[in-house]
């Protein structure tokens, strides 16, 4: 059975950092991609950050780039994701996601198995 549990998400200020985590077990971890998304209240679900199961190749989105962060490690079944420089408007449930050699990292089509979310709480 595939899980992912995500950890990390809280409440902080603006300007402030926060390092979500994303274990996951069930798979060959190293034949998968792996994303994050998320959903704010009243929105629908967006892309924010994902590696390729190679982990040759990363992307984030443009409303986080420079500030977040994607990085793997593939001894731990471990995602994680760096989160600099928050804003407000990074609010939202942040979801962890998989796909067995998912190439279209941006897309929800490339993940088969989601996590439960980890709320993410930025103050002004």
């Amino acid at each position: 059975q595939v899980q992912l549990a995500e950890s990390g998400g809280g409440l902080v200020q603006a300007g402030g950092s926060l390092r979500l985590s994303c274990a996951a077990s069930g798979i060959t971890f190293r034949r998968y991609t792996m994303g994050w998304f998320r959903q704010a209240p009243g929105k629908e679900r967006e892309f924010v950050a994902a590696v390729s199961w190679s982990g040759g190749n990363t992307q984030v989105s443009e409303s986080v780039k420079g500030r977040f962060t994607i990085s793997r490690d593939n001894a731990k079944n471990t995602v994680y994701l760096q989160m600099n420089s928050l804003k407000p408007e990074d609010t939202a449930v942040y979801y962890c996601a998989t796909g067995l050699y998912g190439d279209a990292l941006s897309q929800g089509r490339t993940y088969n198995y989601w996590g439960q979310g980890t709320q993410v709480t930025v103050s002004s």
